[in-house]
């Protein structure tokens, strides 16, 4: 195979393999562009802004030392803390990590609990658990006045709210929603795939090195769930330790695993949805940042200092790049 620039290979690896796979089937349920609530939403109270500026090199070179290879740094956690947290009718909202790009929230109802996230006309909406077990959500609309809500089903398509607040966000940077966990990308200390991302990274010299590794390890590793993207119920979430023990996933699992993986390393991953090719399939793949140029496979280079598109689902089929397009063909709509 000849090189290939990642921007045109990674970016593009789409369109080909949508025509062979499942993945236009209807997948993880995502955040509606409207859900009827039983009230409406404020006004918009502010403008979104950039996070902190930082470049890739500033970031990464915290734990990329010249000839000592990759160092990869302590791997940052979200969690849910009780004892910062505030909220009425069993429902409570900690507010104590916002600035570090996620927002924890717990619930307990019999019935269906929605989060949902609002900046200026801008919303998410996601399922939160509802037996009490917290979420972690990341903030991705940079810094700006978020607002959250809890939400509770009454009846049909119809929500009451439980318990909402406001605050201004100060993201650290444009990176840290992208470096942690969340109940998109769930993963801990104790996981398989951390550990796994951590004896690959040991022997890379880069960041781009451990993206390289863990690429192999996942188009190598993990085939296309063809029955599963025929059969999976709106509302999935993956598990990426599930994933890599069963070998088997649709895009969604591809994208899950990978963000984890590299996330735990330190190194930024988006996991985005939208669609893709000439049918508008909907379908997920992922973005991740590097500092330096470099190759990730022999086949696909990376740019310096940009966020670069790594669709595995596609990768792991080795679909001829003649299949593909100019990566025009992808249409990001929401990220995690």
């Amino acid at each position: 195979m000849t090189r290939i620039n990642i921007i045109r290979l990674l970016s593009a690896c789409a369109a080909g393999l949508l025509f062979l796979t499942g993945c236009a089937q209807p997948v993880p349920e995502i955040p509606e562009g409207k859900v009827p609530l039983a009230d409406t939403f404020p006004d918009a109270v502010s403008e979104m802004t950039p996070a902190d500026p930082v470049s890739g090199e500033e970031f990464f070179s915290r734990y990329e030392q010249p000839g000592a290879g990759y160092q990869a740094p302590a791997a940052l956690y979200a969690e849910f803390h009780a004892d910062k947290a505030n909220g009425k009718n069993g429902a409570y909202l900690d507010l104590s990590m916002v600035n570090q790009g996620v927002v924890a929230a717990k619930g307990s109802s019999s019935k269906r609990l929605r989060f949902v996230i609002v900046v200026n006309d801008q919303n998410y909406y996601y399922n939160m658990k509802s037996d009490g077990t917290p979420s972690v959500f990341p903030l991705t609309m940079g810094s700006a006045t978020y607002k959250f809500r809890i939400m509770e089903n009454t009846t049909g398509s119809k929500y009451r709210e439980l318990y909402s607040n406001s605050t201004w966000v100060q993201l650290e940077n444009q990176f840290v929603p992208y470096v942690r966990n969340s109940d998109y990308v769930p993963y801990s200390s104790a996981s398989a795939c951390v550990k796994k991302a951590a004896e690959l990274a040991q022997t890379a010299d880069s960041a781009v090195g451990v993206v390289s590794k863990v690429y192999e390890y996942i188009t190598n590793g993990v085939t296309y769930d063809y029955n599963k993207a025929n059969t999976v119920q709106s509302g999935y979430m993956s598990d990426p330790d599930s994933t890599m023990n069963t070998g088997k996933g649709i895009c969604f699992d591809y994208a899950a695993l990978a963000a984890a993986m590299l996330r735990s390393q330190g190194i930024p991953v988006k996991m985005v949805f939208g669609y893709v090719g000439p049918s508008g399939a909907y379908h997920a793949w992922n973005m991740f940042y590097t500092a330096e140029t470099g190759w990730v496979t022999v086949s696909f280079q990376v740019p310096k200092d940009a966020w670069n598109r790594l669709d595995l689902t596609f990768c792991a089929g080795g679909i001829d790049p003649s299949y593909i397009g100019n990566g025009t063909n992808y249409s990001d709509v929401y990220y995690y």
